[in-house]
């Protein structure tokens, strides 16, 4: 593999990249005194940083690198179509052969009658499309009013004015004057964190039905969609007790409100099949694409679309596109992804060999002091952090911090794995080994335990 070692020192190019690059989701200010990690390559599951460190990435780049990193074969793939057609739209009647046979392919691997795909740059996008698709398709049946669309608190479905609209976050909704209009959200299905006294199949019951109570409060006639991811993934891998999947499903059945299954980080093999809708029992309307389907090799996503809602938005005009929809380079090495992923049976390895070698090591971490649980839906998980295991107790005004804290002890020892408040979550890429699954373990363990001393020094276990 080809690897540029011969780069400026690391202080000259934390420098550059202070005075010129605006970083996503970051304080500009405090990433310049501190100064960026710079990574200059990548293979497997290991990143080398420009000091030459080896870091197992946890977290698969954002959740996307599912075939791990290093694979000449997309690199090929894209060489050959940017010098065959580098790039050309999707407008105005007119297609290549790329876009075709990724969207054969993928109509071919999504589940029932989800045959069709519109394609955008990233989920963001595509979840954008989703809200005009969904209300558009309502409007051409007659019912121009049915236009909300319910969400859930702590859901995570993009950064763009829709998709963070569609989210449920609530330090992106204080930020560009969000939600939009007619986006509703409901609770979270946060057993550990909301449960109170209730059992899990309790709680998840409680929580779907919440969809049921909201659409009858704002009534059935102006309710387009429910959209939800099979595991929320940036709200800190929340897996629903196994009650809420099917709740969800008979609600939207009865009252005729289209789901969306946001699967852009559970799609491609993340939770042990090609989606996570197969795995979490949901018959979606509308699958949002991203990530996994180049494994982050490429910029591309999409809405893989029922016949039902294709056949009616494709009787009028949609007036809707990007500029890089179906982009023939983006598609051939999505195409080439799918390849290695069904070929290479990358989805069995994280069923029948990585998965349950991880969930074996993981589930055994919620025995340290400092963990409350341990979740783990095929190759993503969450561990809670807790002064108190029994109460379900939060670290109150320093909650957020532990689990900082505990981010910071897993880079100081070459692991990247993610805090979301105080929940670390991991999501590697789907090909780790289980001798890579040990050093994992052995490294979150270790962070771990550096963090339990410190906080205890701190006096925060109290």
């Amino acid at each position: 593999m080809n690897m540029i070692t011969n780069h400026l020192p690391t202080a000259e190019l934390q420098a550059l990249d202070a005075a010129h690059h605006m970083h996503p989701f970051s304080n500009q200010d405090e990433l310049a005194e501190r100064g960026a990690r710079i990574i200059t390559s990548a293979s497997g599951v290991t990143l080398t940083d420009s000091e030459g460190n080896q870091i197992l990435d946890a977290m698969a780049g954002l959740w996307c690198v599912n075939i791990g990193y290093g694979r000449d074969e997309l690199a090929d793939v894209a060489a050959r179509q940017m010098r065959e057609l580098p790039y050309y739209n999707t407008f105005f009647m007119t297609s290549h052969a790329p876009v075709i046979a990724l969207s054969a392919k993928l109509a071919e691997l999504a589940p029932g009658d989800l045959n069709h795909v519109f394609y955008a740059g990233s989920g963001s996008e595509a979840n954008d499309t989703n809200i005009r698709m969904v209300r558009h398709y309502w409007s051409a049946k007659g019912k121009p009013d049915k236009n909300v669309i319910i969400s859930r608190q702590n859901a995570y479905h993009g950064s763009t004015l829709g998709g963070a609209s569609l989210g449920g976050m609530i330090p992106m909704h204080q930020q560009g004057g969000l939600p939009i209009p007619d986006v509703h959200h409901i609770p979270q299905p946060n057993w550990w964190s909301e449960g109170g006294d209730m059992s899990p199949e309790e709680f998840g019951l409680a929580r779907a039905q919440e969809l049921e109570k909201a659409i009858l409060e704002i009534g059935e006639d102006r309710v387009a969609a429910f959209i939800a991811e099979p595991v929320q993934g940036a709200g800190g891998v929340i897996v629903p007790p196994e009650s809420y999947y099917p709740e969800i499903q008979r609600i939207c059945d009865k009252y005729e409100i289209l789901l969306i299954a946001d699967e852009v980080i559970c799609g491609f093999g993340r939770t042990g099949n090609w989606f996570g809708s197969q795995t979490v029992g949901w018959t979606p309307h509308i699958m949002t694409i991203a990530k996994g389907l180049s494994s982050g090799y490429a910029p591309i996503g999409g809405s893989i679309v029922c016949d039902e809602v294709a056949k009616v938005v494709g009787a009028t005009e949609f007036n809707h596109g990007y500029t890089y929809s179906g982009h023939p380079v983006a598609a051939a090495v999505a195409l080439e992804n799918l390849r290695i992923l069904e070929e290479e049976d990358v989805i069995g390895h994280v069923r029948n060999v990585a998965g349950p070698h991880l969930k074996k090591k993981w589930q055994a971490l919620a025995d340290h002091p400092l963990v409350g649980e341990a979740n783990l839906v095929g190759m993503m998980g969450s561990i809670t952090l807790t002064p108190n295991k029994a109460t379900r107790a939060t670290f109150g005004e320093h909650a957020g911090s532990v689990g900082y804290k505990c981010r910071e002890h897993c880079f100081a020892n070459n692991l990247v794995m993610r805090h979301v408040g105080d929940r670390m979550i991991i999501s590697p890429p789907l090909v780790i080994t289980p001798e890579e699954i040990d050093t994992l373990i052995e490294r979150a363990t270790r962070a771990l335990d550096l963090t339990y001393e410190q906080i205890k020094a701190e006096g925060l276990m109290g």
